[in-house]
């Protein structure tokens, strides 16, 4: 919601990407918020839940990459225990605990 301008003063990574790549990023951040949330609590199309956990996985695989690129260990660490989380919400719907 904010400019890059803005959003680069207190998340300095942003100026490293496009203008449109944050905004795309920001987007799938939001939807795989939506994705984790929306479908176990209206119990419409539960496979998206998973799906969402999956993208998230991935979203923080490239995250990771780019802190330890800029040497930001602290959020490294921020963005390891979120992939985990959203992995372990993957398997377990996937194939342990399927809705």
């Amino acid at each position: 919601m904010q400019s890059k301008e803005k959003l680069a003063q207190s998340m300095g990574w942003a100026n490293d990407f496009t203008s449109n790549t944050v905004k795309l990023i920001g987007t799938a951040e939001v939807l795989a918020a939506i994705g984790l949330v929306v479908p176990p609590l209206t119990d419409i199309a539960p496979i998206f839940s998973p799906l969402a956990a999956t993208g998230l996985v991935l979203l923080m695989i490239g995250a990771f990459s780019v802190h330890r690129r800029r040497d930001e260990t602290q959020f490294m660490a921020v963005t390891a225990m979120l992939a985990v989380v959203a992995a372990f919400v993957a398997i377990g719907r996937f194939g342990i605990e399927p809705f």
